[in-house]
């Protein structure tokens, strides 16, 4: 009777560890809210013909690439959330492949997007050479973390995969947690300089890194799957 009673609750542990991990994805979706309303304010300019200013003028010169990255980072912040969602990635379940096959194309659509408007919009007068830099090394980190990422995958490395598309995620998220290091610039510092607005953003892609890499590392190691 004991080993019975002892054997349902080791059945019933994992299903309340898989109703907490609904509170990951649902944090992701708050905290991509307002970089999403940003984006959208700033589509509404380009489709309105708001007042063309030294600031958004590359924009509406070429307004194709930050209209992609707007859109794609948006639908990548919103469905990448729900992969963390382990329910959704369990045996049977064919939601975390189909959305992961959709989610490779877009999230390459955000970073090559972002390296794209780095390299080729006109710099604006006066703007750190750092956060030049930063956009570059980790718009290719989060590209090359997508490639990565796919082809363990394909080789049915599940840990690697893993790992790597939760990085290319982090990096793509930089831009929420780059809203909070902006306020916390702005109540700490007041009005802040070209250079020290680039270490607060840089500061939140590092951020965002630093928490990915200490999940990765405390998550067990386990023998990858047959995806």
């Amino acid at each position: 009777m004991k080993a019975n009673i002892q054997n349902n609750r080791q059945m019933k542990a994992p299903a309340r560890k898989t109703q907490t991990s609904w509170w990951l994805p649902a944090g992701l979706v708050l905290i991509s809210i307002i970089p999403i309303i940003f984006g959208a304010i700033r589509l509404n300019q380009l489709i309105s013909g708001a007042e063309i200013t030294p600031d958004n003028a590359r924009f509406f010169a070429s307004p194709s690439p930050v209209v992609i990255h707007i859109i794609s980072s948006a639908i990548y912040a919103l469905l990448g959330a729900f992969q963390f969602a382990s329910r959704l990635w369990t045996r049977g379940n064919k939601w975390h492949r189909w959305v992961g096959r959709f989610l490779v194309p877009l999230g390459l659509a955000v970073g090559l997007s972002g390296l794209w408007m780095t390299l080729f919009y006109d710099y604006p007068e006066g703007a750190s050479r750092l956060l030049y830099g930063l956009r570059l090394f980790f718009g290719s980190g989060m590209v090359l973390s997508i490639i990565i990422g796919f082809i363990s995958i394909r080789q049915r490395n599940v840990n690697q995969h893993q790992a790597w598309m939760t990085r290319a995620y982090a990096i793509g998220m930089g831009q929420a947690t780059q809203v909070l290091t902006g306020l916390i610039g702005a109540l700490t510092l007041g009005e802040v300089n070209e250079f020290e607005n680039a270490l607060l953003m840089g500061a939140g892609w590092v951020i965002n890194l630093a928490v990915v890499e200490w999940i990765i590392r405390r998550r067990p190691t386990r023998q990858a799957r047959t995806a």
